[in-house]
C-alpha cells in the first residue's frame, strides 16, 4: 500500500502546467508540513514537500489556492530518476495527490496572508 496523508500550508502561488506533447495538466506546489516536535530551544521544523496534481483537480487547485493556504491531501509517493544534462542521476520523490479539501475559508485566508 502507497498512501501519503498531509497537512499543511502551500509555499507559493500553483500555476497550471501542460505536459511537453500539450495533451495533460497539471500543477506542482510545495506545501510545508510542520513536524511533529520541537527542538530544544522551542522552534518547530518543517518539512516541505514537492506535490503534483493531474487534470481537473489540478484546475481546481490552480484556482482557489494561494501562497499560505491551509491544505489537507492524500494520494501516494512516486519516485523516480533521471539524468541531467551533465550525465548524473538525480533522484525524485513528490506526492501525486489524489484527494484534497481546503481548510481555510476566503475571509480566514486573507487575514492569514495580510499578518
Amino acid at each position: 500500500m502507497n498512501k501519503i496523508i498531509l497537512l499543511g500550508r502551500v509555499v507559493k502561488d500553483p500555476e497550471l502546467r501542460h505536459t511537453e506533447n500539450g495533451d495533460k495538466i497539471y500543477t506542482k506546489f510545495t506545501i510545508a508540513v510542520q513536524r511533529n516536535f520541537r527542538l530544544p530551544d522551542g522552534v518547530r521544523e518543517a518539512d516541505f514537500i514537492p506535490i503534483k496534481v493531474w487534470g481537473k483537480k489540478a484546475e481546481v487547485i490552480v484556482k482557489y489556492v494561494k501562497k499560505g493556504s491551509l491544505i489537507t491531501l492524500s494520494g501516494r509517493l512516486r519516485t523516480g530518476s533521471y539524468e541531467d544534462k551533465e550525465g548524473n542521476r538525480k533522484y525524485i520523490a513528490e506526492v501525486i495527490a489524489e484527494d484534497f479539501k481546503f481548510l481555510e475559508n476566503k475571509k480566514n485566508q486573507d487575514q492569514v496572508l495580510e499578518n
